[in-house]
């Protein structure tokens, strides 16, 4: 196993790494809307989403992987009402190619986040 840490993300805000590398497999821990820094996006779940994406960016180029090579993404969103919105961003960072995908809704998400995305990835 490989841990994966960049500073181009935020840091871990627990126990817990950005990412693990197993057998050319990278599996991120749940990436929220927080800003290198630790500082949480102000603004909708459009803005908090595409923060999202940049920290998995960041983290998938750390793992020697990227959102091209995603196999598998979970969506964790606070109000399925924003679906719509989550899938407009979501779908200009996979446009071409689209991973399996599970959305669902929860009660809540660390530092009061509309949004957090995991993803499974297969490392190049």
């Amino acid at each position: 196993m490989k841990i994966v840490q960049t500073n181009e993300a935020p840091a871990a805000i627990g126990p817990y790494s950005q990412g693990i590398v197993v057998n050319n497999i990278f599996y991120s821990s749940g990436q929220i809307p927080l800003t290198t820094e630790g500082v949480m996006v102000d603004g909708d779940v459009k803005a908090q989403t595409h923060q999202v994406f940049k920290n998995l960016q960041a983290v998938l180029q750390e793992a020697g992987a990227s959102l091209e090579t995603v196999i598998k993404t979970t969506v964790f969103i606070q109000d399925m009402n924003d679906f719509a919105t989550v899938n407009e961003v979501y779908g200009e960072y996979f446009n071409n190619h689209q991973p399996a995908r599970s959305c669902v809704e929860v009660a809540k998400l660390p530092k009061e986040a509309k949004i957090e995305i995991e993803v499974i990835a297969l490392v190049k």
